[in-house]
């Protein structure tokens, strides 16, 4: 009988398990992060507040308020060369470069099942319908100059106009200069207007009495639109706004009138061909007010944020606000305020103002440190979410960026430089005795120049890049760690300073001998830096020597501890008395390139490819004295299992050879408070793992750490008393697989809390009654070791699929979506082929795997980056980065709703459209601005 209950309730547990994973672990890809990559096409509906961007990969994203973002893609990766929206509809049609127009729609969603939660259905992005265009109609009704004609055709369409008060004329612009007023009703022309350059665009003056075009020489003209039926040969005015001498085209032009009587005028392009045709510009005047706007990308396409209600007796445009789409950012202009300044966005901001090296997030900010952020800055949009998150990233230019990564939209909160502290390759004093010169300011007054925009790709030093960041949101001190091993700690300050930085070296090398660093200089430090803004200002600044690339860090702010590593070593520093603890040097003998630098690195090439050929062949004779048949993967990893005890899902790991080169390269750090000596007595500890599989253990003696509290400024007992290291333990891994991740457990098998959490009652106290044990993730295997003998408990070999290294590793506390108070510390493993595998605490069981990110993307899976509650990012290009969520329970998307004023739609074939435009009794009731995009492609 008791075997009989046992059985049933196995049976039982194994039929509902999955129900219990589902209210823990649920894999979606939730929203994007960041400015669209490669942007092609830019939309703007006035009555939904709704602006669309269309990529070259087909993509089509539309944004509203902040937080309400949706998203389609198109079946075919086609670039996207129009969009317009049908207004107030929610719905839009995207012409793509393959000569096709889609219909989009907003369609609500229904309602599904998320961890056994029901969840209310969101509205989304949906295609509908498509259409393939037909061949080109022309105009055989007009008589017209042989030089407008193209053979029976008139030549390509270069803009399609909708008159702003009669319904049923478009002005139709041709590249040879030839502009047509086409009545839709009467299929006849009403006017033409005889140009005499090339077109480029138009656009109608709000009345309808006039029209302006752009033309390829730079010149715009202005026409005047009559009553007769007549052919007009001459402008009113024609204008080349940068002559006389060749310019390059105006590729758009807008003409707005406003209350004051001088209409403003909005153009890109147009510079001097020989001096400025690299700029990418676009112009603003109003009467006497005149300011080129230069930007660092190019300009896709811009408009207004203007009145455009006809109905209740607006006369004017009076815009407020000019948009203007860049291939690398989005850039505002507030129209209202004199000089035109720049306004902040509170989404789309470029992420890759300079390129993005490495990434950190933090989760439940405290309250004071998010409102001393705010106060920091100038200018913020205060966020919505009761819950706030901070990503932080670092940037090749040497900054660190603070982003409000709490709800959909990742708002800029606060940016920190680091390029001040030292003198770089290119000093900005050399540009500031260029704007010194008076003959340099003399030729820069026309045009009249504005830098705009925040996306500048070049870095004025390559050493400045920042590579790693940790921040304690308690005690407000960062530390950020760079390519030149320069290590800055960072205190958070209200008030502006002028302190000097306290400078310390350490040698990693430690007087080794036979070892010649041959990479790039230190970086020199300003010997009187400019005074340090509000916000996060140096404290002390620690220079690895040599000076590598910093590969790990490590920050414990309860012990004023900093620890951090490079290709030849790690180091423990006290950044609160300002002394050098520990210096360790981790190189092998034949450790020779790393000392070479990033850049010399291909002066070992033929050393690298040879070593590897030695492990190919080592590998192949080894293979060759087993000898063992494998017809079918299971017999193989069976036969495997008779010889050598591996389990039937796992296959083989070669041992890697100790000579390998940059095995002394530290992986990972960490601090803990446990038990190393011995089984009675804890105390703080120094973890460190290279890239051989080494890992070092050091008991550290620190001043009041066993006090329950540390003195932030030093007490009276504690003058003159030193941090101290001892070595306790070093373990080699057996296959000397690179360490990826170590992490403490206490006695339940629980991850320990940060620095302050138990000290301050911010997190419940780890157990200290039971023994602890580490968890060791290297590239091949996940073993846990017991403390403080360091024996083996349990490992889990991420052998299943061929070729499988763990790159990633965070614990992660899931939450369970149906029961309230449930929740599992589980381990998160990212490997080379972007799947996700999750395992229980501490026992290493396989709960689930997921598929996240493509394996062909290298760069998203080196830039993964996970948060406490099961959420994750990766750069899914340069420019943006996709969230997703491991978690049942914690998911952030889009929530919003859209008020539309939609008409009941047809779906229409290609000829019904075309009749539908021809009938005026249909007119009044279908948006124009499908039918305008259906003739410009025609």
């Amino acid at each position: 009988e008791f075997l009989g209950i046992k059985i049933r309730a196995l049976i039982f547990l194994e039929k509902n398990s999955h129900l219990f994973f589902q209210s823990l672990f649920f894999c979606t890809q939730t929203v994007e992060h960041g400015f669209p990559h490669q942007p092609s096409a830019l939309a703007y509906d006035p009555k939904l507040q709704f602006m669309a961007i269309g990529t070259k990969s087909g993509a089509i994203k539309i944004y509203g308020a902040p937080g309400v973002e949706f998203t389609g893609l198109h079946k075919d990766t086609t670039a996207v060369t129009q969009i317009h929206f049908l207004s107030g509809q929610g719905r839009l049609l995207s012409l793509l470069d393959d000569n096709t127009i889609h219909l989009w729609e907003l369609v609500g969603g229904n309602p599904k099942e998320v961890g056994g939660v029901r969840r209310e259905g969101v509205v989304s992005l949906q295609e509908v319908n498509s259409y393939n265009l037909p061949g080109r109609p022309g105009i055989e009704s007009c008589s017209l100059p042989d030089e407008y004609r193209c053979g029976k055709a008139l030549g390509p369409v270069e803009s399609l106009q909708e008159h702003p008060q009669q319904a049923g004329k478009i002005l139709i612009g041709y590249s040879r200069g030839l502009v047509v007023l086409w009545d839709l009703s009467t299929r006849h022309a009403d006017q033409l207007f005889l140009g005499k350059q090339q077109l480029e665009s138009l656009v109608w003056e709000r009345s309808g009495n006039l029209f302006v075009s752009s033309h390829n020489d730079g010149g715009y003209s202005v026409w005047a639109v009559t009553s007769d039926q007549s052919c007009n040969p001459l402008p009113v005015s024609s204008t080349i706004p940068y002559g006389p001498f060749p310019c390059k085209a105006i590729n758009k032009i807008l003409w707005r009138t406003t209350q004051s009587g001088s209409p403003l005028l909005l153009y890109s392009g147009g510079m001097p061909r020989a001096t400025y045709g690299d700029r990418h510009c676009l112009t603003i005047q109003q009467d006497k007010d005149h300011i080129t706007l230069d930007f660092t990308s190019r300009v896709i396409d811009f408009f207004t944020v203007h009145s455009v209600e006809q109905e209740k007796g607006e006369k004017f445009d009076d815009p407020s606000a000019l948009v203007v789409l860049l291939e690398e950012e989005l850039v505002v202009i507030d129209l209202q305020t004199p000089g035109w300044p720049s306004l902040p966005t509170p989404y789309l901001a470029p992420l890759h103002s300079s390129a993005i090296t490495c990434s950190c997030h933090i989760s439940n900010v405290p309250p004071k440190l998010w409102e001393r952020l705010i106060n920091a800055v100038f200018h913020y949009i205060k966020p919505f979410s009761l819950q706030q998150e901070l990503l932080l990233t670092g940037h090749e230019d040497g900054t660190v960026r603070f982003w409000d990564a709490s709800g959909v939209a990742l708002t800029p909160l606060y940016k920190l430089s680091t390029a001040n502290v030292f003198h770089t390759d290119c000093d900005p004093s050399d540009s500031q005795d260029l704007n010194d010169d008076p003959d340099m300011q003399q030729e820069e007054e026309w045009p009249p120049f504005k830098k705009v925009g925040c996306f500048d790709p070049y870095s004025d030093d390559p050493r400045l890049g920042i590579q790693k960041i940790s921040l304690c949101k308690y005690s407000n001190k960062l530390v950020v760690a760079g390519t030149a091993g320069q290590v800055i700690v960072f205190g958070l300050s209200d008030e502006r300073s002028d302190h000097l930085l306290d400078v310390s070296v350490m040698d990693l090398l430690q007087d080794r001998e036979g070892f010649t660093w041959k990479g790039h200089d230190r970086l020199d430090l300003r010997l009187k830096p400019p005074p340090f803004p509000p916000g996060f200002q140096p404290l002390v600044l620690v220079q690895c020597m040599p000076p590598a690339s910093v590969t790990a860090v490590a920050l414990h702010a309860e012990w004023n501890l900093i620890a951090f590593g490079t290709s030849h070593g790690f180091g423990l520093f006290d950044y609160h008395r300002r002394n050098a603890v520990l210096a360790r040097c981790t190189l092998h003998p034949n450790d020779s390139l790393a000392m070479e630098g990033p850049l010399s690195r291909v002066k070992s090439l033929k050393k690298s490819l040879r070593q590897s050929f030695r492990r190919i062949r080592k590998s192949r004779v080894s293979g060759k004295k087993r000898a063992i048949s494998t017809p079918t993967s299971k017999e193989a990893n069976a036969a495997l299992a008779e010889h050598e005890d591996v389990a039937p899902v796992q296959r083989r790991i070669e041992p890697r050879s100790a000579d390998d080169s940059l095995s002394g390269v530290v992986r990972c750090l960490c601090f803990a408070d446990t038990f190393l000596r011995d089984g009675t007595h804890h105390g703080p500890t120094l973890w460190a793992g290279t890239n051989s599989g080494s890992v070092y253990a050091y008991a550290l003696e620190v001043p009041g750490a066993g006090s329950g509290r540390m003195c932030e400024r030093g007490g009276v007992n504690e003058a003159g008393m030193c941090v101290e290291a001892v070595l306790g333990k070093e373990i080699q891994l057996m296959h000397r697989a690179p360490v990826v991740s170590i992490s403490v457990l206490d006695g339940q098998g629980k991850p320990l809390p940060d620095p302050y959490e138990a000290s301050q009652d911010l997190a419940s106290a780890p157990d200290m009654t039971n023994a602890h044990s580490v968890l060791i993730a290297s590239e091949e295997q996940l073993k846990v070791f017991s403390l403080p003998k360091v024996s083996a408990k349990t490992k889990f070999k991420l052998t299943a699929h061929e070729g499988c290294r763990v790159r990633k590793v965070a614990l992660v506390i899931f939450s369970s979506a149906t029961q309230e108070d449930y929740n599992e510390h589980t381990l998160v493993c990212l490997t080379n082929l972007g799947d996700m595998h999750l395992f229980n605490m501490p026992g290493l069981r396989p709960q689930v795997r997921y598929d996240c990110i493509r394996k062909e993307d290298i760069s998203g899976i080196a830039s993964c980056v996970f948060t406490k509650t099961g959420q994750g990012f990766y750069l899914v290009s340069p420019s943006e980065y996709e969230r997703f969520s491991l978690s049942a329970k914690v998911i952030t998307e889009p929530l919003c709703s859209v008020l539309l004023d939609r008409l009941q739609f047809v779906h229409l074939s290609v000829s019904d459209f075309f009749i539908l435009a021809l009938n005026p009794d249909i007119l009044s009731s279908v948006d124009w601005r499908s039918l305008v995009l259906a003739a410009c492609c025609s």
